[in-house]
């Protein structure tokens, strides 16, 4: 998938996800399915996924490189790393990574600060993917991702695309 069409999946996920939540009763922003997160616990599960991937790639690339290698490997299409997300998601069905436990429940008075702090990341996810990162740069450097593992930047940017899609569904199926 080539940068520009990254950054429009990035922003088609990302306003679908905002017209739902911005439609979506404020009353229920702190409610979910029993034993499920909340609408709030969902979307800031979201902000805090995206923030520290524009974090590393705010990072000198010499740091990366470093402390993470450099990809081995051709990189995935974007189908083929939701079907990798989606097996991984079956195997490990119940369990939590331990940066989204024990969440809290984010209040309503929080829900425009937490929309607009994940449509900055997203605007800053796109601007870096597309001026601050070349081709070659985004297939050839890697960050780890707690489920999937090690990870060329351009399937982790691609992947936090679907990851929006993800959470939106299920926003959409059951809230």
């Amino acid at each position: 998938m080539q940068k520009d069409d990254i950054v429009l999946k990035l922003e088609e996920k990302h306003q679908t996800l905002f017209n739902f939540l911005e439609n979506h009763d404020i009353d229920k922003w702190q409610e979910g399915p029993e034993g499920k997160w909340t609408a709030g616990q969902q979307a800031l599960h979201l902000l805090q996924s995206i923030k520290p991937l524009n974090d590393a790639l705010s990072m000198p690339k010499f740091i990366l490189k470093y402390k993470f290698g450099k990809a081995n490997r051709e990189v995935r299409d974007y189908d083929a790393i939701v079907k990798r997300y989606e097996e991984r998601l079956l195997d490990v069905q119940g369990k939590t990574f331990k940066g989204s436990r024990n969440m809290k429940v984010p209040t309503q008075n929080e829900k425009e600060y937490i929309l607009n702090r994940l449509r900055v990341e997203n605007k800053k996810l796109q601007y870096k993917t597309l001026k601050r990162w070349s081709d070659k740069q985004l297939d050839s450097y890697i960050l780890p991702h707690p489920l999937m593992g090690k990870m060329p930047v351009r399937e982790i940017i691609m992947w936090t695309a679907h990851h929006v899609e993800h959470h939106t569904k299920i926003l959409q199926e059951k809230y």
